[in-house]
């Protein structure tokens, strides 16, 4: 029998029932590449990170995208409140006051005659502002604060541990009650002052909690052996690691922090006139809950919305960034 020339673009794979099959080369390295090959392995996944894990695990939780989109709504009017209420909050006509709805009026109007639903829009605006930044302010002194206490341990970390212990120990609303009476100003800036000062014991004891967690692991350590500073150790591999739980409670005291700025509105140490805020119309509502209950019921609605969509959204990310619940 003539010997068969070798031809180097074929390759021979046993049957596995004595026999023999011809593959091109091609083709086996097409089937062992496949799961479907004779080892069962096919071509290895890119591993995914918890923030791409995260990220699409929201994208397929209906409460994220629900309360995505009423915030993102919630945005744009506070942004461009004059899209859907081009008239002026602050334009009153006391012939009209406590009147029901009527055509381009469809929420009535106030005791002091103005467009309940112009002063809802703009109202927005107001909140989003004083929750936005009173939820930055505290996430990035707390989380400064806490994350050096918690890496460098020591005589610093005591000291913030009793200090953050003191603060813990102040009512938020007999502290707004006393220290905002005194104030004068109109702006936002006391208020959001306030809640910073009062707020960020919270996330600092969260992220010096991340922090010690993260600092003993294996990649940190081995970081450290081969001569990283702590710089380095801070910004590249702990903080990436350990800023998840912040964002979960900052997203959800966001919520809380525009229910306390109405509170402390409506108690009269807050916002005052004539700033347009939810607090400052249900505090003048609330005189008029039987003849005009619906001056109570507008802003009241939207202050509600609004502090729900936060705390959903903040309740989906956390589910989202936690390992334990995947």
């Amino acid at each position: 029998m003539p010997e068969q020339p070798f031809e180097p673009d074929r390759a021979i794979a046993g049957t596995g029932m004595g026999g023999a099959m011809d593959l091109a080369t091609s083709e086996a390295e097409t089937l062992e590449q496949t799961p479907g090959g004779p080892e069962g392995t096919g071509p290895k996944e890119k591993p995914r990170s918890l923030w791409s894990d995260a990220w699409r695990d929201l994208r397929r939780n209906p409460v994220f995208i629900i309360s995505a989109l009423v915030i993102l709504f919630l945005v744009v009017i506070s942004l461009w409140p004059s899209l859907i209420a081009p008239g002026n909050p602050l334009k009153c006509n006391l012939a009209k006051a406590q009147e029901g709805s009527q055509p381009g009026h469809p929420f009535g109007y106030d005791g002091q005659g103005c467009d309940v639903y112009t002063r809802t829009v703009y109202g927005t605006r107001t909140s989003v502002t004083v929750g936005v930044l009173a939820t930055l302010g505290v996430a990035i002194f707390g989380s400064v604060l806490g994350g050096l206490a918690g890496f460098f341990g020591g005589i610093w970390d005591s000291i913030l541990s009793r200090l953050t212990d003191i603060f813990f120990a102040i009512p938020v609303i007999l502290g707004g009650l006393v220290l905002l009476s005194v104030v004068t100003s109109n702006t936002v800036w006391p208020v959001i002052g306030f809640m910073v000062l009062l707020g960020w014991p919270q996330i600092s004891r969260i992220a010096r909690g991340s922090v010690i967690t993260a600092k003993q692991n294996d990649y940190v350590q081995a970081a450290r052996a081969l001569g990283a500073s702590n710089s380095r150790l801070l910004l590249r591999h702990i903080t990436p690691n350990a800023v998840a739980p912040v964002i979960v409670v900052a997203t959800i005291a966001l919520g809380t922090y525009i229910s306390l700025e109405a509170t402390l509105s409506y108690l009269g140490v807050g916002l005052k006139p004539p700033t347009v805020s939810w607090g400052i119309d249900i505090s003048s509502a609330s005189a008029y809950i039987r003849n005009a209950p619906h001056m109570l019921l507008w802003p009241a609605g939207a202050l509600a919305i609004t502090v729900l969509a936060f705390i959903m959204l903040g309740d989906a990310v956390r589910d989202a960034l936690d390992p334990k619940l995947r």
